[in-house]
């Protein structure tokens, strides 16, 4: 097993997409954190602020444990934000933790 980032970056206008398929796609990240896989995971405002409203994200991070760099690929295509058209591309990288 080893840590991937996974970086989806999103359309223009995405809010109305990702609060469709928020909870679906939450509920994937539940899944990993459960499974004890998750580091970290969260979207990029496109404001400087933790409440962006309106003006909503440019996309999501996401840092987890899998068998393989093909195992997160398949992951990340199979996001429900990938299903919604939130996403545009997913980026999906090996990572190795130095901190904390």
């Amino acid at each position: 097993m080893m840590l991937y980032a996974i970086s989806g970056a999103d359309v223009t206008d995405s809010l109305s997409g990702r609060k469709q398929a928020r909870t679906a796609h939450l509920d994937r990240i539940a899944t990993l954190r459960d499974a004890g896989r998750l580091v970290l995971a969260g979207p990029h405002p496109a404001i400087d602020s933790t409440e962006p409203g309106e003006s909503g994200y440019t996309g999501s991070l996401i840092v987890a444990e899998f068998q393989s760099l093909d195992a997160a690929i398949a992951w990340a295509s199979a996001d429900p934000y990938m299903a919604a058209g939130v996403w545009s591309k997913v980026t999906v990288k090996p990572f190795i933790q130095v901190a904390p």
